[in-house]
């Protein structure tokens, strides 16, 4: 049965991995809408990019609301040395057509969830969490139409992406992350720990060159840059497709391993800012993803974009 999901977003190279196989997924996946945030680019930025992919993805009727420009309370972050200037690395799309919703993405959380039944609609967030944080700092109460939170975020016995201690996207803003992921309901987080389990090969990297598709040759275009810098910066080869897990895990959950814990965010300027300190609570509505089926995964997301 198709769940009703609102990604929020900061599109990004994986990111947008991620929104092609949930378009791909319409029996799994009931796209309400596209929130965008700041974070691996600038909002305004990251809002072009999610107009861009949907039009590539010929589903422009599926609003697009552009949300927080900055963090809470730290300074900005942005990761443009990873994903490119445009945030989609080597990929040159086509402008879009359909402009961005006036309302904010933050009024548009507030409103929908307010008017939805409880437990009825899934949250999946692969960027920092400042649009849901500040929805439910203005009402708290919208937390009881979430079913479950699926998000990107957090490290663990991996270390760091950004630092040695924290993984970029509870980095870029902390006290959102300590704000969504105290709000009651149930959370699975997937993070460093299991995504860089997912890394785009170069035997992947060639599966994904030979198609003619055009989403795949659009998310060849962008993680083969990905894939240049990770090399010239980590010495790894095959960048991480982090973003992807989440969609992966709502459409085959089968395919990750979990443990119930319990997460705590340091909020505190520092060399552990941003840290995820994670320990067992057996019974925990928490779960976090320790590990996951890379080459199923990898099939399961040509297989969703190919549909495109």
């Amino acid at each position: 049965m198709s769940r009703r999901v609102i990604i929020d977003c900061d599109p990004g190279v994986d990111d947008s991995i991620a929104l092609f196989t949930a378009l791909g997924s319409p029996e799994d996946i009931d796209l309400m809408a596209v929130c965008v945030v700041a974070g691996n680019v600038p909002v305004t930025t990251c809002t072009h990019n999610a107009r861009s992919l949907l039009a590539l993805a010929g589903r422009s009727e599926i609003p697009v609301y552009e949300g927080c420009d900055r963090p809470l309370i730290v300074e900005p972050e942005f990761a443009d040395h990873i994903h490119g200037e445009t945030g989609l690395g080597d990929a040159v799309l086509a402008e879009p057509t359909v402009p961005a919703q006036n309302l904010g993405a933050v009024d548009y959380l507030i409103g929908t969830l307010e008017a939805a039944a409880p437990a009825s609609i899934t949250m999946v967030i692969t960027g920092p969490m400042t649009n849901f944080a500040t929805a439910l700092q203005r009402n708290p109460a919208i937390a009881t139409a979430v079913k479950e939170l699926v998000i990107m975020g957090g490290a663990s016995a991996a270390g760091g992406n950004i630092t040695p201690h924290a993984e970029f996207n509870i980095y870029a803003d902390p006290d959102a992350a300590r704000i969504v992921l105290a709000c009651g309901r149930p959370v699975t987080l997937i993070g460093l720990d299991a995504t860089l389990q997912f890394r785009c090969t170069p035997a992947r990297m060639e599966r994904l060159g030979a198609s003619s598709h055009r989403i795949l040759k659009a998310a060849t275009a962008m993680i083969g840059h990905v894939n240049k810098i990770y090399g010239e910066i980590y010495g790894d080869e095959g960048s991480a497709l982090h973003d992807p897990c989440t969609i992966g895990y709502l459409i085959a959950p089968d395919l990750f391993e979990a443990q119930e814990v319990a997460v705590t965010v340091q909020t505190y300027t520092g060399e552990t800012r941003g840290q995820t300190v994670v320990k067992p609570s057996p019974g925990s509505d928490f779960r976090w993803v320790t590990g996951l089926r890379a080459g199923t995964l990898f099939d399961l997301l040509i297989e969703r974009m190919e549909r495109l």
